[in-house]
C-alpha cells in the first residue's frame, strides 16, 4: 500500500488559515488537533467536549468499529471552539446542517477541506483525512509513543499505527 503525502505542520497551518468561514476553519482545526475522522468531526455534539481542567478531552461516539474513544482537546482548541461557539451557538451539534436538525455531512465538511487545500495552494492529494495522518506523524515525530498515538486514533491493532511511525521517518529524512 502507497503511504500518503504528509502535510507539513507550515501547510497544516495554512490550509486552516485559508477556511473561507469561521465554521470551516473550525472543523478543520478539530479534525487535526483531535485526529479525528471527518464522520468522527461531522458527527461531535457539544456534550461531547469535556473541558473541566482536570479532564479535558473530547468524546468519539461510535468511532470506526462502533467503539467510544476519547482523544486530545488543548487549550488552544478549547479556544477556537469557544470563540466558534459564541458566533454560532450550535444547540446540540457541534457542527450542524444548516437546518440545526442533524450534523453536517461528510461530503460538506469534505468540500470545504478542499476549498480551503486549494486557497492555500497545497497539492491536490487527498482529502481531509490528511489531517489525520499529519496529526498521527506529528505526533510520533514529537516523541509520542505508539501505543499512545494507537489509542488517540482508536486503531485495534498497532500495525494500523506503526506505518505512522514509517510516514515519520521518511518525512524527516525526506
Amino acid at each position: 500500500k502507497r503511504l500518503p503525502q504528509i502535510l507539513s505542520r507550515e501547510d497544516v497551518s495554512r490550509l486552516i488559515e485559508a477556511a473561507a468561514t469561521l465554521r470551516a476553519r473550525t472543523l478543520l482545526t478539530t479534525t487535526y488537533a483531535a485526529g479525528l475522522r471527518v464522520s468522527e468531526v461531522c458527527a461531535l455534539q457539544l456534550t461531547d467536549i469535556e473541558s473541566a481542567t482536570d479532564r479535558m478531552c473530547l468524546k468519539v461516539r461510535q468511532g470506526k468499529g462502533a467503539q467510544d474513544r476519547y482523544t486530545l482537546l488543548s487549550a488552544r482548541l478549547l479556544d477556537a471552539l469557544r470563540h466558534y461557539w459564541s458566533d454560532r451557538r450550535p444547540r446540540i451539534w457541534l457542527f450542524p446542517n444548516t437546518s440545526g436538525e442533524r450534523p453536517i455531512d461528510v461530503c460538506t465538511a469534505q468540500r470545504m477541506y478542499c476549498a480551503a487545500r486549494d486557497a492555500a495552494g497545497i497539492a491536490r492529494e487527498g482529502g481531509i483525512h490528511s489531517l489525520r495522518h499529519a496529526f498521527a506523524t506529528h505526533l510520533i515525530e514529537a516523541g509520542v509513543g505508539v501505543h499512545t498515538v494507537q489509542r488517540l486514533l482508536g486503531h485495534g491493532h498497532i500495525s494500523t499505527t506503526m506505518r505512522y511511525v514509517h510516514l515519520a521517518r521518511s518525512h524527516l529524512t525526506g
